[in-house]
């Protein structure tokens, strides 16, 4: 936190009052955006704690983003997801899995570290997205190259461009034989050589039908793999998949919104709540005046600071 807030504390503290009222504002944009009373409800409570695999207390955490306001809550995620990373991947923790679908539509700090250090500490990650492109866009060139790189098991179904291209060379080429034969009047001649051809073509990666994959897996030490590379058609048992989705059973309710007489009083809720937090705000602004008009010094910078 201080090192966030040095830039402010040193205008202040060096009576740059225009340089600070320049730093705020140019807080103040991102900042206004956070101001939900849905996402203060969210971020107030102390309902449970985000290390997710810890043996006393194993969790399983599910959030999902709005459409509409990916760049409002992208920046509440992203703060969840870096401190979900830090506090997983320890040593002496459960078996955990951290999956990451639509990944461009949040920042993820973090995540190619995650990634390479991770599997030592029993954390699996799977991340999801339609395109590299995306990744480029939204992570940056040098990010999304780590991303890739250090992947080590990868689904993919059909995809274009350069996509195609960079995954048809990191599956390799291997040896193919070719044979042509050549007829004329007095003789036929067959010649057979061999070259260097791509393992899966760009072209086959790009047309692929619905339902079929091309991928590549890594394997433990004493579980080898002899085909690592495949490119097939995953069946799904439709029959097997409704039974077990018939056996589910709902999500039970953690917290109520209703009151004695059966009405729902969340919007009410969540409203007191925010008015509450906005209140703590003011108080704590408040005290923080009284302690610096006590201090001659610090009342002093202040004085100058509004003039």
């Amino acid at each position: 936190m201080e090192n966030y807030l040095s830039p402010f504390i040193d205008a202040w503290k060096g009576g740059a009052s225009e340089q600070l009222q320049g730093q705020i504002a140019s807080a103040k944009i991102p900042l206004s955006r956070l101001i939900s009373p849905q996402l203060y409800w969210v971020m107030s409570g102390s309902d449970f704690t985000l290390d997710i695999n810890n043996p006393k207390e194993p969790k399983v955490l599910c959030v999902g983003n709005n459409p509409d306001r990916i760049s409002i809550y992208g920046a509440a995620l992203g703060l969840y997801n870096s401190r979900i990373v830090k506090l997983i991947n320890k040593k002496k923790q459960l078996k955990s899995c951290v999956i990451i679908d639509e990944l461009p539509t949040i920042f993820f700090k973090g995540l190619d570290n995650l990634i390479a250090t991770a599997r030592s500490n029993k954390v699996a990650v799977v991340l999801g997205f339609q395109d590299f492109s995306q990744l480029k866009r939204d992570y940056g060139d040098k990010e999304a190259a780590v991303i890739q790189n250090t992947v080590g098991n990868i689904f993919s179904g059909q995809v274009v461009g350069e996509t195609a291209r960079t995954l048809s060379e990191r599956f390799g080429k291997i040896v193919q034989k070719r044979q042509s034969v050549s007829i004329n009047r007095s003789d036929t001649s067959t010649s057979i050589n061999t070259q260097l051809d791509s393992l899966i073509p760009a072209s086959k990666i790009s047309t692929l039908s619905q339902g079929v994959f091309v991928g590549a897996v890594s394997y433990n030490f004493g579980e080898e793999i002899e085909q690592k590379i495949f490119h097939a058609r995953i069946v799904v048992d439709n029959d097997a998949v409704k039974k077990e989705m018939a056996e589910y059973k709902p999500i039970p309710a953690i917290s109520s919104f209703l009151d004695a007489d059966g009405r729902d009083i969340m919007q009410e809720k969540i409203k007191e709540n925010y008015r509450r937090i906005k209140q703590d705000a003011l108080d704590i602004i408040e005290t923080e005046m009284k302690r610096i008009e006590k201090d001659e010094k610090l009342a002093e910078k202040l004085l100058g600071c509004r003039y």
